[in-house]
């Protein structure tokens, strides 16, 4: 069966440095949060509000491996007053289980989604 699972991350600042990091973090959190192997991964889209231009975090991804993993980046509607410096990440995977996806926030994007109270989070999440 085919799932997805979402996730996302505030930046402190718009770096190339700190867009791979948090790239790479987001995806790797997920990962772990829901017992994902690379293997299984059918495709990972990015997403980044207008205001993060340095890099595009599936670079820092790539860096990790997920050599053979479509990645994908565009670049999130302009909502006025949305979070500001905010990495999204949708990872479509293939699983036999059906126990419910664990989205997750870090970094101070746990704002976007409070309703999510099983949702993993910097401040108090684990794997």
């Amino acid at each position: 069966m085919t799932r997805a699972v979402r996730g996302a991350i505030q930046l402190a600042e718009n770096s190339v440095a700190a867009i791979e990091k948090a790239g790479a973090k987001l995806v790797t959190e997920i990962l772990l949060a829901n017992g994902i192997a690379e293997n299984h991964i059918v495709s990972i889209v990015f997403s980044m509000t207008e205001d993060l231009t340095a890099a595009n975090p599936a670079t820092g991804l790539r860096r990790t491996g997920f050599a053979s993993t479509p990645l994908f980046c565009t670049q999130e509607a302009r909502i006025d007053g949305a979070l500001p410096r905010v990495i999204r990440a949708l990872v479509t995977f293939d699983s036999l289980e059906r126990r419910p996806a664990v989205s997750v926030y870090l970094d101070g994007a746990e704002a976007l989604r409070p309703d999510l109270g099983n949702s993993l989070s910097s401040r108090g999440g684990g794997a």
